[in-house]
């Protein structure tokens, strides 16, 4: 397994995230009832299953600013390990889940290739965390998200997103060739799967609520 980024020091500071936006009268609570929103990410290269993890795990339809793609991308968009998809997300995707009548979970995926990168800095106002997927086809491709959630302090668990026919690592290979502290969780998972996807935002929130207990003493 060839992966791994240029050699850095470990950020041993570790910052602790923004407080859940607490709103009356939301989507769930009734009006005059507190409700908190808590906003996660889920990010990763082109093709990795940002737009499926989404839809597989929101209760409502999710919203989508997908686009299909066109010859104006060949040579802009890196396509090889995902010839057959044909769409591509270039704002977001956004989904719900409603834990409790009090707390409401809001998903965003953000845009995967280079051109759309903008985006992330706007989308990641106000989170708590971050899914990161990785496809080891393509596993270079989940490098800049590492990277933008680690300067930012900002905590995040790493999904190898199984596809068909592509090589399986164990999870210490891949934390090896991903170069990444030994305490972010790194899990195998089929965001096709709600279960699997759940599997995913439970390890994050227990990561964020560990990250921000350490931070505390």
């Amino acid at each position: 397994m060839t992966a791994g980024r240029d050699a850095s020091p470990r950020r041993a500071a570790r910052g602790v995230a923004p407080a859940p936006r607490t709103v009356v009268g939301g989507d769930s609570g009734g009006p005059g009832v507190p409700v908190t929103a808590v906003k996660l990410l889920v990010a990763g290269g082109f093709g990795v299953g940002k737009t499926t993890m989404v839809s597989s795990i929101s209760e409502i339809t999710p919203l989508r600013t997908e686009e299909v793609l066109t010859e104006l991308s060949v040579g802009v968009d890196d396509i090889s390990g995902v010839e057959r998809k044909t769409t591509t997300t270039v704002a977001l995707d956004f989904g719900r889940i409603t834990l409790s009548q009090h707390l409401v979970l809001y998903l965003f995926g953000t845009p995967g290739q280079d051109r759309f990168w903008f985006m992330w800095n706007e989308l990641a106002q106000g989170a708590l965390g971050a899914v990161v997927l990785a496809d080891t086809r393509r596993l270079d491709d989940c490098f800049p998200s590492i990277d933008f959630f680690e300067r930012r302090h900002l905590p995040f668990v790493i999904g190898v997103n199984h596809f068909a026919g592509s090589p399986e690592y164990s999870v210490d290979e891949v934390r090896h060739a991903l170069d990444v502290d030994d305490m972010v969780p790194i899990l195998l998972c089929d965001v096709r799967r709600r279960d699997s996807s759940k599997q995913l935002l439970v390890a994050l929130t227990e990561h964020v609520i560990e990250r921000a207990s350490l931070s505390a003493v």
